[in-house]
């Protein structure tokens, strides 16, 4: 299991406000008004990601999403522990790394494929950047 000081690491919450929800190809369709993209809560993107095995616990199930989304200093981002307890918290902040598994998204873009099972492609849980 991955540490953030030292402590365990069993889930991380995003809450990131998505600026253009057309960055998104969903099942190869380019989501343009942002209507097909699983874990979308008004204006921002919110999954839930088991942080051992990088399933989005939340996914919509048969969904496969290829995203980048410019977030712009409003990513949330909340770690959760073993024991349900709240490991570190920030509201609106840049992109930690984490979210950016397949190319560098510079604090601003979330960038990552995830296939029909909510299993994000090359994930890496390190919390460095955090």
């Amino acid at each position: 299991m991955s540490t953030y000081n030292n402590q365990k690491v069993k889930e991380i919450h995003v809450k990131a406000g998505v600026r253009y929800w057309e960055d998104a190809i969903i099942n190869e369709v380019a989501d343009e008004l942002g209507e097909l993209t699983p874990c979308r809560d008004g204006d921002n993107w919110c999954p839930i990601i088991d942080v051992e095995t990088g399933i989005i616990k939340n996914w919509v199930t048969g969904t496969y999403a290829d995203v980048h989304f410019k977030v712009c200093d409003e990513c949330g981002v909340k770690l959760v522990g073993e024991n349900d307890e709240t490991l570190y918290e920030c509201e609106d902040g840049y992109v930690p790394k984490v979210l950016c598994p397949n190319e560098n998204g510079y604090g601003d873009y979330i960038i990552m494929t995830i296939n029909e099972n909510g299993s994000i492609n090359n994930w890496i849980p390190n919390f460095n950047d955090i």
